[in-house]
Formats: C-alpha cells, sequence, structure tokens
C-alpha cells in the first residue's frame, strides 16, 4: 500500500480503546489519534496528575476528543486488578486494547510490588494479566462482526531475546539489556500465542503486535541511556540519531496501523519501513523465527498465569 497515515485511520466512533501508558511518549501520541478519529479513549497510567495534563494536551489539540484518565500502576498485579474491576462493573465492551507502557534496559535490578523484575514484570506480565482480566470485555461484543482487537508493543531488542525460562525474574545474573530484550520478545510471543487460542476458544479477537522503531522519546534517557546498556548500539545511536530515529508521533503510527486496520490479521506484526525498520512510515514488520516457537510460547503462558494468577477463559 501507499504510506500509511493517520488520515487513513477509519472512522472509530462508538469504540471503546484502552491505552496503557497514555501519559506521556508514544502512548499518548497513540491515544491522541485514536480519539481524533473518534473513538472513545481510557488514558491507562499511573500518575493522575500526568493524567490530567493528558487529558488536557489532547483536547487542546482536538476539543471533542473523547477522553479520561483512569489509574492503574503496571507495577502492582492489585492495581491492575481493580482497574479492570472497575471497567467490568461497568459493563462497556472494549473494542481496543494496546498494552504499550514499559520501561527500558534499567541500570540496575529492580522489582515490582509483585517481587518481579521490573522490565519483565512491567512490560509483559502486567499486560498478560490486564489481558486476561479484560477478556470478558474483549469477548463481550461477540456477536460483532468486527471482533475486538489487542495490540502488544514489542521492539527490534526482540531480534535478539531469548526467554530465560528456568530464570524469568532474571534472579541469577541481571543485565539490563538481555532483560529488555526478554521483555519484549515475550510480547510478541504472546500477541502470537493469543491468536492461537482465541482461534481455538472463538473468542473473536484479532491479536496483533507493533513496534516504534527508534522514536524519540523519555524512555531511552531513562533507560539504555542512563545504564549503558545496549553497549555499540547505542552509542552509535546517539551519533546517528538525527539520522535514524524519527519523533514519538512518528514512532506511534505502527502501532495505530496494528490497532485500526481493517485487513489485519491476527499475528500480524507491524513496524516502520525504512532504516532497518528503525524509522519510516508504518508498515508489517520482521518477526525473528524463536518468536514463533510454539512449545516456547506454550511455557511461559502457564508460567504466566502461575505468576499473575490469571487465566483466560
Amino acid at each position: 500500500m501507499d504510506s500509511w497515515t493517520t488520515k487513513d485511520i477509519p472512522n472509530l466512533s462508538g469504540k471503546l480503546a484502552v491505552v496503557t501508558g497514555a501519559t506521556g511518549g508514544l502512548g499518548l501520541e497513540t491515544a491522541r489519534d485514536l480519539a481524533v478519529a473518534g473513538a472513545q479513549v481510557i488514558l491507562a497510567g499511573r500518575n493522575p496528575d500526568k493524567g490530567a495534563q493528558a487529558e488536557k494536551t489532547i483536547r487542546g489539540q482536538h476539543s471533542e476528543a473523547n477522553v479520561r484518565f483512569e489509574q492503574v500502576d503496571l507495577a502492582s498485579l492489585a492495581s491492575i486488578a481493580a482497574f479492570s474491576e472497575r471497567q467490568l462493573a461497568k459493563g462497556r465492551p472494549v473494542d481496543i486494547l494496546i498494552n504499550n507502557a514499559g520501561v527500558m534496559a534499567l541500570p540496575t535490578r529492580q522489582v515490582t510490588a509483585d517481587g518481579f523484575e521490573m522490565q519483565f514484570g512491567t512490560n509483559y506480565l502486567s499486560h498478560f494479566a490486564l489481558t486476561g482480566r479484560l477478556l470478558p470485555l474483549l469477548i463481550a461484543g461477540h456477536a460483532r462482526q468486527e471482533g475486538a482487537r489487542v495490540v502488544q508493543l514489542s521492539s527490534m531488542a526482540h531480534r535478539g531475546g531469548r526467554i530465560s525460562l528456568d530464570d524469568l525474574n532474571y534472579e541469577q545474573a541481571y543485565k539490563p539489556w538481555p532483560v529488555y530484550q526478554q521483555s519484549k520478545l515475550a510480547m510478541l510471543m504472546f500477541a502470537i500465542e493469543l491468536d492461537r487460542r482465541s482461534q481455538m476458544q472463538g473468542w473473536n479477537l484479532t491479536s496483533v503486535a507493533a513496534h516504534p522503531g527508534f522514536a524519540r522519546t523519555d524512555l531511552i534517557a531513562n533507560g539504555p541511556a542512563a545504564s549503558g546498556a545496549g553497549g555499540w548500539m547505542m552509542a552509535v545511536g546517539r551519533v546517528l540519531q538525527p539520522l535514524i530515529s524519527h519523533s514519538a508521533a512518528d514512532g506511534a503510527l505502527p502501532t495505530v496501523m496494528a490497532a485500526t486496520l481493517p485487513t489485519a490479521k491476527g499475528a500480524d506484526y507491524y513496524g516502520p519501513q525504512r532504516v532497518m525498520e528503525m524509522k519510516g512510515p508504518p508498515g508489517r514488520a520482521e518477526i525473528k523465527p524463536q518468536a514463533w516457537d510454539v512449545d516456547v510460547a506454550a511455557r511461559l503462558w502457564t508460567a504466566s498465569e502461575q505468576l499473575t494468577g490469571v487465566t483466560f477463559g
């Protein structure tokens, strides 16, 4: 197709979207694009002050935007459960769920409120738990011709990732970059496995994934730039950033495309199309072989259910 832009987003009036990490960076840009297209958007985030500012920012750019902040701390399973219960109580079907929030290459090992390694817990386990808890709302509109869309945010970093099934929380030998790679490979595998299970169970979900390429956000500044993780890649990236990176708005386009493209199919993966997928217009992205490993995906799913206490179906 020709270069896909926000002008290609279909009318989303009447749809409800939930975007995690929507108070800044890629999440804010994603939420804005969906709202401008007519969706009602829940800005899911941890900080109420940033949430209020995000609402103000989006409405300042589009006065008719239907957005609201709702608090959820993705480093806490209890907070995820509380957020989900509030949505279930309202009973409004969720049409689009975008699992965007994350942290990157933290210099030292940190843990979530539940004792999970912070990157694995926040980037992946939290979204596994959130998706499972919201599943009744995602399949509530089963009679609709078009089912719900679930988007997992992966990364180019998945390419070098491996799932450390014997030490998912990296309690033995924490290294910032391999842990980040694992979390983003897990997100891509989650998207693919969710599609498999949706087809088997008849959930009528379209489960896809996306990555932003090299987008200029605070994520890198607060992660690998601070820790030195990523080695030569980050050093070269700093020098060549103007040539190989793009804005947060452009980085959000693959996610928005994944969330709204009418012809998207389960297990599709979207990302930038130029400079080794680091920048450029959105389109289909490359999935590395390890992400297709059915056995590892099944074992990761079982481990995730055990760790979070959340089951699907």
